[in-house]
């Protein structure tokens, strides 16, 4: 018997040669494909905790752009992730709907989300750009910024940046994290 059927012996529900160990390998390897992973409601989300999230990312992008240390545009924020990817405490990519099929801004998006990943920096998505230009925008004398897709929010100085609604939206995203939902997105309060 060549290997190939050996394989598909032992496999069958109905062979002698099964054995709950082969049962065990077949359902091991069933579960661990990742679109099936990410198929499953495995996040508990609930209300409170996706509210939570999207007030303290409003509070965080109003801190940092107080503290001048947000950077907007997705070229930008490429040459701060590559100059200084160490000062980086978290990133907000933005897409509206019309922009899911730009093939260029999701290369740039998946690209940015392998560096942050790779760097430990937390990183989340928001499906609201015009939102994010209302609450960026609003302390700018000459308008709002051009590109919004990405925002990278940097510490100020040499010293760990202390602030509350980025202590929430980290452990939102470790959280997010332990059930494999390695970007989660985030709807902005109104």
């Amino acid at each position: 018997m060549r290997r190939a059927e050996l394989l598909l012996t032992v496999c069958s529900p109905v062979s002698p040669l099964r054995s709950p160990l082969v049962d065990n390998l077949l359902l091991v390897d069933r579960a661990m494909t990742l679109e099936e992973v990410r198929g499953q409601d495995t996040v508990p989300e609930s209300t409170a905790r996706m509210q939570g999230a999207g007030k303290a990312l409003h509070e965080l992008l109003l801190s940092a752009q107080r503290q001048g240390c947000l950077t907007a545009g997705v070229y930008e924020s490429a040459k701060v992730l590559n100059v200084d990817p160490d000062n980086v405490t978290f990133c907000v990519l933005a897409a509206d709907e019309e922009d899911e099929g730009d093939i260029a801004l999701q290369i740039h998006f998946t690209l940015i989300q392998a560096f942050c990943c790779e760097n430990d920096i937390d990183i989340v998505r928001v499906g609201d750009v015009q939102r994010l230009a209302a609450i960026v925008g609003a302390g700018e004398e000459a308008g709002a910024p051009g590109d919004l897709h990405c925002i990278l929010i940097s510490n100020p100085n040499e010293d760990a940046w202390k602030d509350p609604a980025l202590e929430k939206l980290s452990l939102f995203c470790e959280e997010s994290r332990s059930v494999n939902d390695w970007v989660p997105s985030i709807t902005l309060p109104e």
